[in-house]
């Protein structure tokens, strides 16, 4: 994988084959940024990455000068990894291990992207669930987004706050906003 864009555009980041990660393609996380430019100034952001695996949409955040980015995941190999790579590119990255249901149901921090890529045989309950945590426990700013990564075969357009979806060969991304009472 590498950086895209920021203050390490183009490096490259190897994770161990030992982590159990599909990190997001470069042709996918180009276009999820595209999208995100055009949204959002990088240096006013407060990241959440949940089911980080290796970090790489992290450290993509973190290279664009978010203002600050932490990082969920379970799996402790991972956790290791991104705080081991954060640490040697100098990024403001907080790596927590945790299970993310968990962590959502007590979770310290407001954010204004949320980015979630659990795995691609995820149930729609479990997707739900990742939903109507976020948007219960108000965990995004006002003007927020929250954004889960899935495979083509799951439709997540019937969840609440749904806004848009953006397919890049097998990945989708789907975006979900709050939604303005009038």
């Amino acid at each position: 994988m590498r950086i895209i864009s920021g203050q390490h555009k183009g490096r490259r980041i190897t994770a161990p084959k030992k982590l159990p990660v599909r990190p997001t393609t470069d042709m996918a996380k180009e276009g999820l940024f595209n999208i995100l430019n055009n949204n959002f100034h990088f240096n006013k952001l407060h990241v959440l990455e949940l089911f980080s695996g290796s970090g790489n949409i992290s450290y993509e955040f973190a290279s664009r000068g978010a203002v600050s980015v932490t990082s969920v995941d379970e799996n402790m190999d991972c956790v290791k990894f991104i705080k081991k790579t954060s640490l040697e590119l100098e990024m403001d990255i907080t790596p927590i291990k945790s299970d993310v249901f968990k962590y959502l149901e007590r979770a310290p921090i407001k954010a204004d992207i949320i980015f979630a890529d659990p795995p691609y045989n995820f149930e729609d309950n479990q997707f739900k669930n990742i939903v109507d945590l976020v948007f219960d426990k108000e965990l995004l700013n006002k003007e927020g987004m929250l954004i889960i990564e899935h495979s083509k075969y799951s439709k997540l357009s019937g969840f609440q706050n749904f806004d848009v979806d953006r397919r890049y060969g097998n990945s989708v991304f789907s975006f979900f906003k709050i939604k303005i009472k009038e």
